[in-house]
């Protein structure tokens, strides 16, 4: 691995410096600001004592998670109009909503949660790359505070939390694998990848592409090296952030 030095500063395996801002919302049963580089994102956690009607009627026992993720008009360096203003969601909203989900649902034991809902909301205030990375690992924070109150409350008995996730961007830029990409080095990467992991060094998700570009076995071995290293900072900053409540 080269110890090139990138625009920021970092070395290729370094991410970016990340903080936790815990509470953020008040009325939220679990909410943290996630600062990480120059991206920032508002991860709440609000929770329904009901389950959606699709497992009344199919009789599935247990609760539900289910996502919502947007870029405040602000977010970005032209202003983005709120999804609303166009009558329906944007396409890339909804994917990583959908992932935001996917990958908080791997992290719970559903049936123990009991019938209840637990509903993430991810608003991103600001954008250097990485929003939906960063949207995943801060979510984690906030659920693990929510479940911290429903203990509390004595509404469960004991945490339904199976693992941590966290997740981080992956990238070949001029040749060079890099750990967790801002906009700039986004924008030029020959290949870009999100990995979402939990803390038992497992993959929850891989989403990754070459921009009209390939690349090999090898830079793929790279790069989820790279990303294994990332994994690994974040669940230790999450605990951090966890431990303080």
């Amino acid at each position: 691995m080269s110890d090139s030095i990138r625009a920021d500063g970092r070395n290729a395996n370094q991410i970016r410096p990340l903080r936790f801002q815990n509470h953020i919302a008040p009325y939220a049963a679990g909410s943290t600001l996630i600062e990480w580089g120059n991206t920032r994102v508002i991860c709440g956690v609000t929770i329904e004592e009901s389950v959606p009607r699709w497992m009344k009627e199919q009789k599935v026992e247990g609760g539900w998670i289910t996502a919502e993720y947007s870029m405040l008009p602000y977010s970005t360096l032209t202003r983005k109009p709120r999804d609303i203003s166009k009558g329906k969601l944007d396409g890339r909203s909804s994917e990583i909503q959908r992932l935001i989900g996917r990958s908080i649902r791997a992290a719970i034991d559903l049936e123990k949660l009991g019938a209840r809902t637990i509903c993430v909301d991810c608003d991103v205030l600001q954008a250097d790359g990485g929003t939906r990375t960063a949207a995943i690992t801060g979510t984690f924070v906030a659920l693990s505070l929510a479940v911290k109150k429903l203990i509390a409350e004595k509404k469960i008995s004991s945490s339904p939390i199976l693992a941590g996730v966290a997740a981080v961007s992956v990238g070949i830029v001029a040749g060079q694998p890099l750990l967790d990409l801002c906009y700039t080095e986004d924008v030029v990467a020959s290949v870009d990848m999100n990995l979402v992991m939990n803390s038992n060094g497992e993959f929850i998700e891989l989403q990754g592409s070459g921009e009209e570009a390939t690349f090999s076995d090898s830079q793929l071995a790279e790069l989820l090296a790279l990303g294994k290293i990332g994994i690994k900072d974040l669940l230790t900053a999450q605990q951090a952030a966890i431990a303080q409540g």
